[in-house]
């Protein structure tokens, strides 16, 4: 039987942003993503897909016409559980011993974590800082929409991947050429190694890098690699930005550390972000450049900040 994992608020960023084609949301066994809190908490707002969790004579209903076997990601989340170690409940708060009168209460979403555990043949995730932790980070994804009809969710535009929380993210032209994403995501500088002019910091070389590289095989990206290295860490160091990494297709696995110059240090930020564009060809040689520092999807998968268990970030990255 599955048991019970914590899930990092990016790990559910990314599974909610993966795309092909269209947002991998609208698949049904893809992701199944359930609210614990109270009716008006939901109703408040809640993350965008969530379903709310009923209860009936104090009993916790299942959800109707989902075949949770077949889910590959089952995400629980309540208010704000951040552990997975059970509560400890005084039940008289006169008694002088530490452990008499206690009762181990686990929390609402592990609680029905376990439930789910005996229908599933994937792990049950229960997200870490619940719905408070994430919704201070992603407001963007909070809404209050209850009912999804499938072409809304063909039509759900996704955020660029995050590849270090708050400080690296990957995505598509299209992703860095959106306004609403530069926005909410406080992007304020790009480094661009392709040959599309994007629309922002055009003349400004403090925040606009530009590495013109043709889309080809046999085009040479790591002769830049340090360039680009030390612009990035600039904007770290000095400004306290973020970093954004864009692809020209959005395929995870051409996100690469680029060796131990890469500044993975910088801390969860949102001051603003730097936009890193490459072309189809450049993100092939960057793979196998990257060894092991590779950061993505695949069964290479490296990813600080997470000691060392692979995130959750979907295979076809």
């Amino acid at each position: 039987m599955p048991g019970l994992l914590l899930c990092e608020p990016t790990e559910l960023y990314n599974i909610l942003n993966q795309a092909t084609k269209l947002s991998r949301l609208t698949e049904p066994n893809y992701l199944c993503l359930f609210d614990v809190r109270s009716k008006w908490e939901y109703d408040e707002s809640h993350v965008i897909t969530a379903l709310r969790v009923k209860k009936k004579n104090n009993e916790y209903l299942l959800p109707e016409s989902v075949d949770l076997e077949c889910v590959k990601y089952c995400v629980v989340y309540d208010n704000n559980t951040s552990t997975l170690e059970v509560l400890l409940k005084d039940d008289d708060d006169d008694s002088d011993s530490d452990s008499a009168g206690k009762d181990v209460v686990p929390g609402a979403a592990i609680e029905y974590g376990r439930i789910l555990t005996r229908l599933t043949r994937h792990p049950v995730y229960i997200l870490k800082g619940g719905y408070e932790r994430f919704s201070g980070t992603y407001h963007f994804l909070r809404t209050q929409k209850i009912i999804w009809m499938p072409q809304e969710l063909d039509a759900f535009q996704p955020y660029p991947i995050e590849i270090m929380p708050g400080e690296v993210f990957l995505g598509n032209f299209s992703q860095a050429c959106d306004p609403k994403i530069q926005k909410d995501l406080k992007i304020k500088a790009h480094v661009n190694v392709s040959m599309d002019t994007g629309p922002f910091f055009a003349g400004d070389p403090d925040r606009l890098l530009h590495i013109r590289i043709e889309d080809a095989p046999e085009a040479q990206i790591l002769p830049f690699l340090r360039h680009v290295c030390h612009f990035i860490e600039v904007l770290g160091l000095c400004q306290e930005m973020q970093k954004q990494h864009v692809s020209k297709s959005g395929i995870g696995e051409s996100a690469a550390g680029m060796g131990e110059d890469y500044p993975w240090r910088f801390r969860h930020k949102h001051h603003g972000s730097a936009l890193l564009i490459f072309s189809a060809a450049q993100r092939r040689v960057l793979k196998s450049l990257a060894g092991g520092h590779f950061v993505g999807g695949g069964s290479q998968c490296v990813y600080p900040g997470l000691s060392g268990r692979r995130p959750l970030l979907p295979e076809s990255l």
